[in-house]
C-alpha cells in the first residue's frame, strides 16, 4: 500500500517538476550564448509560485514516505 502511494507521488513529482520553467535555459550556460543572469533576483509569481510550492510539498512527502517504508519494512 505504501509503495503504491510512493509510486504515485514519484510520478506526480516528475510531472510537476517538468512543468517548471528552466532557470538557465538548458545548455546555454555552458556554451556561453545568451544572457545568464546568474545573480538576478527574480521572484516567482502566479502559477510559477504554485508549481514551485507543489514541487516542494511533493518532495517532502516523497522523502517522508521513503523513511516510513524503510522503518516499517526494514
Amino acid at each position: 500500500m505504501l509503495r503504491a502511494i510512493l509510486l504515485i507521488i514519484a510520478i506526480l513529482l516528475i510531472l510537476v517538476s517538468l512543468l517548471q520553467s528552466g532557470k538557465s535555459d538548458g545548455l546555454s550556460a555552458f556554451t556561453g550564448s545568451g544572457d545568464l543572469g546568474l545573480f538576478q533576483n527574480v521572484k516567482e509569481r502566479g502559477p510559477e509560485k504554485i508549481i514551485s510550492l507543489v514541487t516542494m510539498l511533493l518532495g517532502i512527502i516523497f522523502f517522508v514516505l521513503v523513511i516510513i517504508i524503510r522503518i516499517v519494512e526494514g
